[in-house]
């Protein structure tokens, strides 16, 4: 069943710019360190695009809760890591994670699926969170 989607439409520049204007300040109260180290060692188009492609996820993922940001869901609490194969996945802690629990039926759990691209001006993440019977 899902329980949730949430798609979000970013433009690169705008994050270039936010960046660009309050470098770590921004960078560190929106990515997690493991985002950040996976983006910096890219350089660019594609370092400026990991980062909005990340920004869009998250704003999918608080759709997909339907909390935005709030209810104590905050951008650091939501991680989009990379998988063995390079599959984005996203991981959730703090209030994302509580508010992912409340949304979850009992006897359920949930699995939260992403999608990730970017062709330039945008980057595009889709989120869809599933409950699964166990």
């Amino acid at each position: 069943m899902i329980l949730g989607m949430g798609t979000d439409l970013c433009m690169i520049s705008r994050i270039e710019r936010s960046i660009d204007r309050f470098g770590d300040r921004f960078l560190d109260r929106v990515f997690t360190e493991a985002e950040r180290s996976h983006a910096e060692r890219l350089s660019g188009q594609a370092r400026t695009g990991s980062y909005a492609k990340r920004w869009a996820a998250k704003e999918a993922c608080v759709k997909a809760l339907g909390t935005g940001v709030a209810e104590g869901v905050q951008l650091q609490d939501i991680g989009v890591l990379n998988d063995q194969k390079g599959a984005p996945r996203l991981v959730l802690s703090g209030g994302a994670q509580l508010a992912l629990e409340r949304l979850t039926p009992s006897g359920c759990r949930a699995d939260v699926l992403v999608s990730l691209t970017d062709d330039p001006p945008f980057a595009l993440a889709q989120v869809i969170i599933q409950s699964v019977r166990v």
